[in-house]
């Protein structure tokens, strides 16, 4: 976590009765809830986790352990650095607990916007949020942040004059090379106030052969072509 320190109807217009959830083909963050224990996945994406534990029998236990650390973060910015706004990038379907739930446990009063720019986690997601007026789930993509930070119901729930926190969790690791993700966190970077927070997860290829074969996994089910960069270039 960085701090900076500088002197039923979508928002969007779509509807979600008109989404195509695309129930024959497996998503990643349909499979990624599955491992998460939610609810919002089906048999396709299961059968997708599954070929996956194959590979990497141990790939619950580290998609659990990023999760976890979001929990934690958005739990130490909550109450030890006070934040109360929250903008979550490539947010996936919200599996309970979601940052929303672990802000607003303890500061009720904290404001959530989550983004993605996939038409079937908006659908499954914000079907989870309609209830809280404090967080809304808007369509956005992380390559483009100016349209995020100026998207009108970031801008109902996010006072951008003040410190707020920004969530990127395994989200730049998607980006292709060409696509500059270091860039893009940059320019994110760059719409912090002073007192304003960046956090970041991401996998990380460490030379085993294992990570390559996990990448490949990945690639084959449906949760990424290019999660997996050396160290260096994270």
């Amino acid at each position: 976590v960085m701090c900076c320190d500088r002197g039923s109807t979508m928002s969007d217009g779509i509807q979600s009765a008109d989404v195509d959830l695309r129930t024959d083909r497996a998503h990643g963050a349909r499979i990624y809830d599955y491992i998460l224990g939610g609810k919002d996945n089906y048999a396709v994406d299961r059968a997708a986790a599954e070929a996956t534990k194959q590979v990497w029998p141990a790939l619950p236990v580290h998609m659990r352990a990023n999760r976890e650390f979001m929990h934690r973060a958005a739990r130490f910015l909550a109450t030890e650095c006070g934040v109360d706004q929250f903008l979550d990038i490539g947010t996936g379907i919200p599996t309970s607990p979601n940052l929303h739930e672990v802000v607003q446990e303890v500061r009720p009063e904290a404001r959530v916007v989550y983004t993605d720019n996939d038409p079937i986690v908006l659908a499954h997601g914000r079907a989870l949020l309609a209830t809280d007026d404090n967080t809304s789930l808007v369509q956005g993509d992380v390559r483009e942040p100016e349209a995020i930070f100026d998207h009108a119901e970031t801008r109902r729930l996010i006072d951008l004059q003040r410190p707020f926190a920004v969530l990127l969790g395994g989200i730049l690791m998607h980006l292709e090379v060409e696509e500059d993700p270091d860039g893009v966190a940059a320019r994110i970077r760059e719409r912090l106030p002073s007192g304003g927070y960046l956090m970041v997860s991401n996998t990380c290829d460490t030379g085993d052969e294992r990570a390559r074969e996990l990448a490949r996994a990945f690639a084959d089910n449906g949760m990424g072509s290019n999660c997996f960069r050396p160290r260096e270039a994270q």
